[in-house]
This record gives structure tokens, sequence and C-alpha cells, in this order.
């Protein structure tokens, strides 16, 4: 796959409290307007908040209860330990879009592939090998290795875009992030070819 040019955002610090993501923000416009959003251990939740803003009907789910009950109405909330027990949100999928940041635990990755509607979007970044040689985490069980983000999604959604590289704002870091879809399959894709925009 060929590189993309860099978004207008890539270089933007997002570390202040309540600035989204570059590469959540850039990849925002993909997903289905006032949909279904699932982010997952929002933390804080500076991406449902900033969505919500946005007329989507997002679902904040973390283990942090005082976390989450800093945020505004408009975003709905889970409190619920996402690494012990069975999968909290099977009655809550479909979802347009899945939101992931800084959080890896790879035994969900199944349950969040399967979350995404047709044509909903996943996007995806956090910490990746290499990132215990600037800072934490340094643990491997929380960095991504080489190329796994799209081992995860091999077969099941198309990669519209994919970065795998350091980062030097709001600090340096080793991070791989996505953007992919799980496409539509009916008679429309006949019409013409799904057309997703690189440049907002």
């Amino acid at each position: 796959m060929g590189s993309l040019p860099p978004s207008p955002a890539a270089g933007a610090p997002h570390a202040a409290i309540g600035e989204p993501s570059p590469w959540v923000v850039r990849w925002t416009p993909l997903l289905r307007a006032g949909g279904r959003v699932l982010d997952l251990a929002c933390g804080s939740g500076r991406h449902a908040r900033w969505l919500a803003e946005r007329g989507f009907a997002v679902l904040g789910v973390d283990r942090d209860g005082a976390a989450l009950a800093g945020l505004p109405p408009a975003v709905r909330t889970r409190q619920a330990d996402l690494e012990q027990g069975a999968w909290p949100l099977g009655d809550e999928a479909p979802f347009d879009a899945v939101i992931v940041t800084n959080y890896l635990h790879r035994p969900l990755w199944p349950h969040l592939l399967d979350a995404l509607a047709p044509g909903g979007v996943l996007v995806y970044e956090t910490f990746a090998a290499g990132n215990e040689t600037v800072g934490k985490p340094s643990n491997p069980d929380f960095l991504l290795r080489p190329g796994e983000l799209l081992d995860a999604v091999r077969g099941r959604l198309r990669v519209i875009a994919y970065e795998d590289g350091v980062i030097e704002v709001p600090r340096t870091a080793f991070v791989q992030r996505m953007c992919a879809v799980r496409e539509a399959l009916d008679g429309a894709e006949a019409a013409a070819p799904p057309r997703y925009r690189l440049d907002g």
C-alpha cells in the first residue's frame, strides 16, 4: 500500500485536555452522519465528547467510573472492565464506528470487528514496538508488533490508511494507526466503487 500524504493536523499536539487525536479527526468524515459510535477504553472521553458535539450518538466505555462521570449527558456511558469476563457490549452492537486510542487488549479484536455495522469504520491508534526505547508503555503486551493492526483486520475490513512509525508530538512515541471499513455487500457496489476521501 502506498504511503499517504501527511494530514494537515498530523503534527498538531493532542495531549491538551479535551483535544482529540488528529488521526481520529482526520477520519471522522468517513463516519455516517449522526451514526452510533463506540469509544472504547475512552478514559476521560476526549473523543466521545468531541464526536457528540458533532452530532454522533456516542457510547463511551471504560472501567474508570470517575472518568466517565465527567462526560456530558450527550454521551452515554457504560462502566465495564474490558479485560475480565465476557464481552460486555453484545447488546449494543452494531456501531457505525469504533474508536480506540492508546489501548491494547488483543482478545477484544474479534468483538470489535463483529461490532461494526456494514459500512462501519474502525479508527485505531496505539503504541507500537520500539516505544520501550523512549518511554512508557514498555511492556510488550501493550505494544503492537510490526504490521499487527493489518493482520488483525485482514480478510474482514478494507484498510483505508495505515501508518507505523514515530511521532514527536505531543511526545516521542512509536505508534501504529489504522482506519479501516467494513464494506457493505449489497447491489449498490456494482454501480460504482466506494469512494473513501483521503483528504477530508
